[in-house]
């Protein structure tokens, strides 16, 4: 199965440049000034580059959360157990979790996957590598085999997408302990201490968090993962959450649908996709500064500034939900804001 990963994102195109530059020209001819849309104006242009035309699509939305239970959890890094991870999976599907509410006001389908869970959920989708992973405080958190099964269900999930018609998507997570294993991967990724990329996550206190850095410092001596291989770090410090995220973003790139990484763990999710694949790279946009203290480092490695600081630390793809208003605002702007010439007034012109 790696093989054919391999295979699939060899096949990867860089977005259309000549879409880019047509976007660019739509946008300079709309009448207001010059780039005073900013961001969402490049947001406008790198999607008219993925879809390779100037007139994009973003009306079908879909939100992709990873849910998954982790073994180290058993090490007293969280403050709840692992049975909260299924109980929130299934509320997904009622609108009884906020990031369901915020789905239905921002007209997005939202899709809860069982890939790890150590329960099962009624109603959520089934794509189970193993019930939940191993503790990676004393050894690998899963097989290598294991890790690539649970990237190739975010490829197929995105696949799937791409062949119901959906034209951008969104990326969430949901399993007790997934920081702790963000954090991990982190800061072998990054090269960094432990303890500047680990927060509290869902509210630990200041000697749990003490805990979590020694948890997370035994897992990566233990594990000696190797920073030059994101699967091996994956497999032996990650989450299957992390791991079908990481797919998500590939099969974006290979199948040419936009992925919006929501908070902490989805770029770090983002950040294994990269340095696995870096020609996925122009087919992510970020949205949010996650308050996680790891959270900016993810972004300055990924090199993609947020559009929204708003101090959220939620998960579930919150974030990134909350982003699409605000592109379907610049996206009808740029189809249906007159131009100089409808109202016959002169254009603005760039300077150096």
């Amino acid at each position: 199965m790696e093989k054919k990963i391999r295979e699939l994102t060899a096949g990867i195109q860089p977005p259309d440049e000549e879409a880019v530059k047509r976007s660019a020209a739509h946008w300079d001819s709309i009448a207001k000034p010059l780039n005073s849309l900013g961001r969402l104006e490049q947001a406008v242009r790198q999607i008219a580059g993925i879809q390779r035309t100037p007139k994009i699509h973003i009306k079908k939305k879909a939100l992709v959360i990873m849910c998954a239970d982790n073994g180290v959890v058993c090490e007293g890094v969280t403050q709840t157990g692992q049975e909260v991870t299924a109980i929130v999976a299934e509320n997904f599907l009622h609108e009884k979790s906020c990031v369901a509410i915020m789905c239905r006001m921002a007209d997005v389908d939202i899709y809860p996957i069982d890939i790890g869970m150590v329960h099962d959920a009624p109603g959520v989708e089934s794509h189970k590598v193993a019930y939940g992973t191993q503790n990676m405080a004393n050894g690998p958190a899963m097989t290598r085999e294991e890790a690539v099964c649970a990237i190739q269900v975010g490829i197929s999930k995105m696949k799937e997408l791409k062949e119901a018609g959906y034209e951008i998507a969104a990326t969430g997570e949901m399993g007790i302990g997934n920081t702790t294993t963000s954090s991990a991967i982190a800061s072998v990724l990054l090269s960094k201490n432990v303890q500047e990329v680990t927060g509290k996550g869902a509210g630990l206190s200041g000697e749990g968090l003490k805990r979590k850095v020694e948890v997370i410092r035994r897992a990566v001596r233990v594990n000696r993962p190797d920073p030059s291989d994101p699967i091996d770090v994956l497999s032996k410090v990650g989450g299957f959450d992390i791991a079908g995220l990481m797919g998500v973003f590939l099969g974006g790139a290979i199948y040419g649908i936009p992925v919006i990484i929501d908070g902490f763990i989805s770029a770090v999710a983002a950040l294994l996709a990269i340095r696995y694949s870096p020609e996925c790279a122009p087919y992510i946009l970020a949205s949010h500064a996650s308050r996680e203290p790891g959270a900016h480092l993810v972004s300055e490695a990924l090199g993609k500034p947020c559009f929204l600081d708003c101090e959220m630390s939620l998960g579930e793809g919150s974030g990134a939900v909350a982003l699409f208003p605000l592109l379907d605002f610049a996206a009808e702007i740029y189809e249906k804001m007159a131009s100089f010439s409808d109202i016959e007034i002169e254009a603005y012109e760039h300077f150096v």
